[in-house]
């Protein structure tokens, strides 16, 4: 199907397909690492927010301080996700036109 000014529907859906193919192989490829009390937690995170590892320092275990290790993991956590929008919003942001993102 032609739109006015010659462009074809059916050439920009399967472009915006492979567009979002590709965009979701990169989120599964992409990894930030993140911590938080100095490295006592450390968390290393997709490009699709699945976590895929934690680190916890045995200090903070034998510290037994539960809530700063909660706290540490929390924020660990939030700058990996922070890191992973960071990212795609530089990757998407090349896609879209301004404003979107």
């Amino acid at each position: 199907m032609k739109l006015p000014g010659g462009m074809d529907i059916n050439a920009m859906m399967q472009q915006a397909q492979q567009m979002q193919e590709q965009m979701g192989r990169q989120m599964k490829e992409l990894v930030v690492d993140a911590a938080a009390g100095g490295g006592a937690v450390a968390v290393k995170m997709r490009g699709d927010f699945e976590v895929i590892s934690l680190t916890i320092s045995p200090d903070l275990v034998k510290d037994g301080d539960v809530e700063m290790l909660q706290d540490l993991t929390v924020a660990a956590l939030n700058e990996a996700r922070r890191k992973v929008e960071e990212s795609l919003k530089g990757k998407l942001g090349g896609m879209l036109p301004p404003g979107l993102m």
